[in-house]
């Protein structure tokens, strides 16, 4: 379910994309936006899981799948739930809406979008714009607190920690005019690419979905 494999973006997802009308219209908030001033409980994140519009079946899919999770696991907003957690992330357009920010992941070694634990934050935009100013060094980012995708992986065992789910919900994010962009540790560089670009790096199926829900491809 939206794993992370080595698959093209269908049609299907091209067309659920320009179904949305995402590409045309996007209401972008600030970290000081009202909506995003605060942080939620979990019964914030299922309310937004549950208002997610579905664009196909598979989408449909991981909603009830993320949905059951958070029914079963009270603790689902924290990383000390073992058996999975839900995660935030957000894909960075620059100011032309031309290329997306990517971060080489230091620990799975791929070019992914930018994003992280909630730690206990249920309001889960506003995680995901705090995880994608921290990542990027980009104070004056703006999010559009509606996800465009929903997408659960699994992630392998380390020392200290077994194999267990993200279910992340993803968001798009913009870059302002100018914005300078700088590795963290949680990344060995950072990258702003375009959708033609995506083929020379080592990423996968979900981050050039995100591209086409973007309008970047």
């Amino acid at each position: 379910m939206g794993g992370r494999d080595e698959l093209e973006p269908t049609a299907e997802t091209r067309r659920g994309a320009e179904g949305t009308g995402y590409r045309a219209a996007r209401r972008w908030r600030t970290a000081e936006a009202r909506e995003l001033a605060e942080p939620g409980d979990l019964a914030l994140a299922r309310a937004t899981l549950a208002a997610y519009v579905a664009r196909d079946a598979e989408q449909a899919r991981a909603r009830a799948f993320f949905l059951e999770w958070i029914d079963a696991h009270p603790d689902a907003l924290l990383r000390t739930c073992l058996d999975g957690h839900l995660t935030a992330s957000a894909l960075v357009l620059d100011a032309r809406a031309e290329r997306g920010l990517l971060t080489l992941h230091a620990k799975l070694g791929r070019w992914l979008q930018l994003g992280g634990h909630l730690d206990g934050d249920g309001n889960l935009a506003r995680s995901a714009l705090r995880e994608a100013i921290e990542e990027s060094g980009i104070e004056a980012l703006a999010i559009d607190p509606t996800p465009v995708d929903l997408d659960a992986h699994r992630i392998p065992a380390r020392p200290g920690e077994p194999e267990h789910w993200h279910l992340d919900v993803r968001f798009v994010a913009r870059a302002p005019e100018g914005a300078l962009a700088r590795a963290t540790a949680e990344s060995h560089a950072l990258r702003w690419v375009t959708a033609g670009e995506l083929a020379e790096l080592a990423t996968d199926d979900s981050v050039r979905r995100l591209f086409v829900l973007a309008g970047l491809a």
